[in-house]
């Protein structure tokens, strides 16, 4: 199971010893790492196909001070697509509007059809990797685009959020689905995998640091479960539909686990 961790603050915060705690975790998650970090609408995006605790560049880049107010990071544990750059997480597209859209998956999706009928698996001829989590950014952008050319106009925060919880609802169904995106001004954040992803407040700094596993000792809360939570400068601002499917483990889907991805 691949490893999130978000950022969503009032004020730029030093993230060094949160990065640096959360990329350790890469001993078990040893497929590659990326950091996306966020000026607006514009994204950085740092990434390796190799473990974080093995990266020359990543040890030199957290020997620098990283000031952020959001960001996304990632650590992979292969489930679909090889072992290189294009594969690994965050994902980043824009919208035919010029919106940059990050996007950052821990999971697998099983059951790649959707209701009206178009397979995720569509996607496969247009990405630029082999993974799963890319091709659903591929199918939400098409889904964004399509909404704007619906209403004749650029999406506003509302319809942005509402589209996503349509989205994320229509393929929770049959799929491990814990993500973080990034819109440019929001943090979303979905998890239908029981005990996979929590949250913690910075005190005093409007801060809140959300991650797969807690990445200190202190006390985190659970993420609000089968149910879309958007953030801006720390605090919730929108909660989707709570829903009441979660995704389970079952025996048919180990098969992508005893793929030997290192030998692809």
């Amino acid at each position: 199971m691949c490893e999130l961790f978000g950022l969503s603050s009032r004020d730029k915060i030093g993230v060094n010893e949160y990065l640096r705690a959360f990329f350790r975790h890469s001993e078990q998650h040893p497929h590659g790492w990326g950091l996306a970090q966020f000026f607006g609408n514009a994204v950085q995006l740092e990434k390796e196909p190799v473990a974080a605790v093995e990266s020359q560049y990543l040890n030199t880049r957290l020997s620098f001070p990283i000031d952020a107010k959001s960001l996304i990071a990632h650590i992979r544990l292969a489930s679909v697509g090889r072992l290189r750059y294009e594969n690994c997480h965050p994902f980043v597209l824009r919208d035919i509007d010029g919106r940059a859209w990050t996007f950052a998956h821990n999971g697998t999706i099983f059951s790649p059809g959707r209701s009206s009928g178009t397979s995720i698996d569509f996607y496969k001829d247009r990405q630029q990797g082999g993974t799963d989590s890319e091709r659903v950014l591929l199918y939400l952008i098409d889904r964004i685009n399509g909404r704007r050319k619906e209403l004749g106009r650029r999406l506003e925060a509302e319809d942005r959020f509402a589209l996503l919880d349509e989205v994320i609802a229509e393929l929770s169904h049959g799929n491990k689905l814990n993500l973080l995106i990034w819109d440019g001004e929001y943090l979303y954040a979905h998890t239908n995998y029981a005990d996979t992803l929590f949250t913690r407040k910075i005190p005093g700094s409007g801060s809140l640091l959300i991650a797969t596993k807690p990445i200190d000792n202190l006390k985190w809360e659970h993420v609000p479960f089968l149910q879309l939570q958007v953030y801006k400068d720390g605090e919730t601002v929108w909660q989707g539909r709570r829903r009441s499917e979660q995704f389970f483990d079952h025996e048919k889907n180990w098969e992508y686990r005893n793929i030997d991805f290192a030998s692809l």
